[in-house]
């Protein structure tokens, strides 16, 4: 049966939560399959209450053939065998509550797996069928119709169009196995209103909606300049692939659904640089929140990452919608290793941290972060991300997938079973940077962590929304929360620089006498 119990009753609780991020195959394996479950989840839900999280949002554990990992979605209302049952969503969502935190689950509306049933009747069925309004299926051009419909690359590599045994193309924005849905077709809007009710009565509270910029299509499906078109892997902000006004549709369709279900929500991936549209995303009828990707994108820069916090922020000013920040997740890689690597990398990402918990709004972690993790280097032969074979070996999200490293001196440590392979190989050098290793050092990347986030939810000096900047040295910024007081500053050169004036409430990094270092950030009050 559904679980009844929710942490608490504030309706309102997303506008400044710490939320963290579980990528299932990499969080724990229970049943010693060397893939992560929700029984593996549970498990672990002391742990995420240590840290001190208040929200936990789950990749896709839904039926599929795992061509993407899970965002090939064969069932929506299903769970998939590798990850459990229904009964251990359940349990998972009903402990979680009992311990205050919420559960939010990833929804894929842009596509199925080819093994959904819906595909498969598409293909039985042939040109011209309901089945096949279902999704995007067009005659090919050229005489005998053996060229795709239009000029569209898929996001992932290679083109957008696969042809069937009759003769006719669908369009996949992602992999082959990840054909796109129709959404001008009523059934597929009654499908998915199906599917959020569904998990909204089963417990969960709120959405993170993959690619929310997608669904809609261009009337006529134009070829597209592929000059202005990112790389292999590089989501765009809005190209000529996305019709952006008839997406707005979907999302206040999404938010009537959740306005019955009071304390509900949703979070959408939002790849837009563009400050107005971005926000209109983000209406009162629309998505109560975006992912903030310019904060991510920023390189570790006082002046860069000022510019994404003061860009960010105003860009959701108008409609009243609070930022979001987060410095990973499953797509991009770990920044520890995008801040340089190594020592410096991790001194950059403790410093990254503060900064990011400093600020008001929502934050997103990522699992594994919180340990000072870098990009893992996986052998080729190794790598299962689609994206690796479709760009012709030149992207790979595996690196930043590698499980979750909890106990031990050897791999798999902890995730699985000693005699039991991960589903991904993890570092031998990882062994330092177990959750075992870390939990009773003071000086970890974990204690650091959870002394933040133990600091952002009792100490009033976090309140508040607006923010005023001080005078810095170059290379180095320093803010204030106007209503609670605490006072950020971060240190981006070269030199040690002096601390603003007040009392330290926390530091990234050791400070030297009374400066702040480089590469270092330190709260005060």
């Amino acid at each position: 049966m559904p679980p009844e119990g929710r942490p608490d009753q504030d309706p309102n609780w997303w506008r400044d939560e710490v939320v963290y991020q579980v990528y299932i195959r990499s969080f724990a394996d229970s049943d010693g399959d060397g893939v992560g479950d929700l029984t593996g989840i549970r498990n672990r839900l002391g742990y995420l209450e240590l840290l001190g999280v208040g929200a936990l949002w789950i990749t896709p554990f839904y039926r599929s053939p795992m061509a993407d990992h899970g965002y090939d979605i064969a069932d929506p209302r299903d769970v998939d065998p590798l990850f459990g049952t229904l009964d251990d969503f359940d349990a998972l969502v009903a402990e979680a509550h009992e311990l205050g935190i919420r559960v939010i689950v990833d929804v894929v509306p842009n596509h199925t797996s080819t093994q959904h049933d819906w595909f498969r009747a598409a293909i039985t069925a042939g040109p011209g069928s309901e089945a096949r309004e279902r999704y995007i299926f067009r005659d090919g051009r050229g005489a005998g119709g053996e060229q795709p419909p239009n000029n569209w690359p898929s996001l992932f590599g290679g083109p957008a169009w696969t042809r069937v045994p009759d003769g006719q193309w669908y369009l996949h924005l992602f992999a082959p196995e990840q054909p796109d849905l129709n959404w001008t077709n009523q059934q597929v809007w009654a499908d998915f209103e199906r599917t959020l009710r569904f998990w909204l009565d089963h417990g969960a509270d709120g959405f993170r909606i993959d690619v929310a910029y997608s669904m809609a299509k261009p009337p006529g499906l134009p070829d597209v300049d592929l000059s202005l078109l990112p790389p292999p892997g590089v989501l765009a902000s809005a190209d000529g692939r996305f019709e952006i006004e008839g997406t707005h549709e979907v999302h206040r369709m999404v938010r009537k659904v959740l306005d019955e279900y009071p304390g509900r929500m949703a979070v959408g991936e939002i790849w837009v640089d563009d400050p107005e549209a971005y926000a209109r995303f983000l209406r009162h009828d629309e998505l109560h929140l975006g992912f903030n990707l310019r904060f991510i994108s920023a390189g570790f820069s006082a002046e860069e990452v000022r510019e994404a916090i003061e860009r960010s922020q105003a860009s959701v000013a108008a409609v009243g919608a609070p930022s979001t920040w987060t410095l990973s997740n499953h797509d991009v890689p770990r920044q520890v290793s995008r801040y340089g690597g190594g020592a410096l990398g991790v001194r950059r990402a403790r410093a990254m941290v503060l900064v990011e918990l400093a600020l008001p709004g929502v934050v997103f972690l990522y699992n594994g972060e919180e340990l000072g993790l870098p990009q893992a280097d996986v052998p080729a032969h190794a790598r299962q991300d689609p994206m690796w074979e479709r760009s012709g070996h030149t992207v790979s999200r595996d690196g930043c997938r590698v499980p979750v490293p909890w106990q031990g001196d050897a791999p798999p440590f902890g995730f699985c079973p000693a005699e039991v392979e991960p589903w991904l190989p993890m570092p031998p050098e990882w062994a330092q940077l177990t959750v075992e290793a870390q939990l009773e050092d003071p000086e970890s990347v974990l204690s650091l962590y959870r002394s933040a986030l133990e600091l952002r939810g009792t100490h009033p000096a976090f309140a508040g929304a607006g923010l005023q900047w001080y005078g810095a040295p170059a290379g180095c910024f320093a803010f204030r929360r106007k209503d609670g007081g605490l006072i950020c500053a971060l240190n981006a050169s070269t030199e040690p620089v002096p601390l603003p004036p007040g009392e330290l409430l926390l530091a990234s990094g050791p400070l030297v006498g009374e400066a702040l270092p480089p590469d270092t950030a330190a709260w005060l009050v």
